[in-house]
């Protein structure tokens, strides 16, 4: 009998080090260095919509978003902020982008945050003053996103196009307004479609600032494109410790965005690894059907929530170190497969049951786990 102690792993290795910024408080989560980096998206609702709208963000919420963003380009939008600022499970942070008047209205509904777009506020500068006092003395932090399709138009008149430094100064530029009125808690974004243009844009950013970024490649694309794009760049960026809040930005639902930014920051440890799926990508040497072993093995475990890396493996060459590294794996071949679990071989099954077995062992693995979370002693009988 072997009894498991619950013994500490030891912490997963990290790209670098964060890159220390100021502090801020959006609703319940921390947002800066000293906090994890959190998922974002943005409702596809119309806002005045109160009930679809507050029913995506529960989708939302549910599949491992931090923070919801929500259009308001009018009053109606207003009106409809106050209820779901209160009944959202998240915080909420209203996408402000024609009129400061709706500033003023995000604060006074009781939302998280506010977002800005300088580039498009007419007559943003003169009303800085009061936009800080509201925001600083109801706690509400506000975002500065730039956009390459929006950019300020003195920048514009300055560099003539959307230049990495063109976007980095013109959030600079508004970051110092509000400074020179004592107001320090701000986000900055610099959005383009460009990954190359955009990681140049932030690491300036995060040479002359201590405000903490909030990541994202705009109009990245639909869901493939998007997702290449927003990972390339991402990682470029979170290798230097740079990135504080991230979103996906895709043509596709936004529950996809927040799933693939999860992806991302799970793949880079720097978000609490849940359900990981490692398969080869199939060759000759394959003597089962990897693909649809790889899908079927993914969809039976679909919602597991237990930190569980499983290893699906085609053949005889890696598939043995492949899954004796996982959790739990299955190395195949010659129509059977090995089952592993932490390492050792515990038996092995025909091919038409490899499926069935994985997901058995993985639900007894789960519930393992969760007792040891829970404090219960897991004892185990070998």
């Amino acid at each position: 009998m072997t009894v498991d102690l619950g013994m500490p792993a030891a912490p997963e290795p990290v790209l670098a080090e964060r890159r220390k910024t100021r502090q801020l408080q959006v609703g319940s989560v921390g947002v800066g260095s000293d906090h994890p980096i959190s998922v974002q998206t943005m409702t596809t609702t119309n806002t005045t919509d109160i009930n679809g709208t507050l029913q995506q963000i529960a989708e939302l919420t549910a599949s491992g978003c931090d923070i919801v963003r929500v259009a308001c380009p009018s009053a109606d939008d207003a009106e409809a902020l106050p209820i779901i600022a209160q009944k959202s499970q998240i915080p909420v942070i209203a996408d402000i982008h024609f009129q400061p008047k709706y500033v003023f209205a995000a604060i006074e509904a009781g939302c998280a945050g506010v977002r800005v777009n300088p580039g498009n506020i007419r007559k943003f500068d003169d009303k800085v003053k009061e936009i800080a006092k509201a925001a600083k003395d109801t706690g509400t932090p506000i975002r500065i996103g730039v956009n390459a399709g929006s950019l300020d138009p003195r920048m514009m008149e300055k560099y003539g196009k959307a230049v990495p430094e063109a976007l980095a100064e013109s959030a600079l530029w508004e970051a110092g307004l509000f400074a020179e009125h004592d107001f320090h808690d701000v986000k900055i974004s610099v959005k383009h479609h460009d990954p190359v243009v955009m990681v140049r844009a932030y690491e300036i950013l995060a040479e002359r600032c201590d405000y903490p970024l909030h990541l994202g490649v705009t109009e990245a694309g639909p869901a493939f494109q998007g997702t290449v794009k927003s990972a390339v760049a991402f990682g470029a960026l979170l290798r230097q410790g740079i990135g504080d809040t991230i979103r996906v930005s895709l043509s596709a639902p936004p529950v996809e965005e927040v799933k693939v930014g999860t992806q991302i920051l799970q793949s880079l440890n720097l978000r609490p690894r849940k359900l990981e799926i490692v398969s080869c990508p199939s060759c000759g040497r394959a003597q089962v059907d990897v693909y649809r072993l790889a899908d079927e093995v993914t969809a039976g475990l679909e919602g597991m929530e237990v930190p569980l890396r499983v290893a699906v493996m085609g053949c005889v060459v890696n598939g043995p170190g492949e899954a004796r590294e996982a959790d739990l794996g299955v190395a195949s071949g010659n129509g059977k497969g090995q089952i592993f679990v932490k390492g050792e071989v515990i038996k092995t099954v025909p091919e038409s049951q490899i499926v069935e077995t994985l997901i058995e062992e993985a639900g007894r693995i789960a519930e393992e786990m969760e007792g040891e979370v829970s404090g219960e002693p897991t004892v185990t009988v070998s």
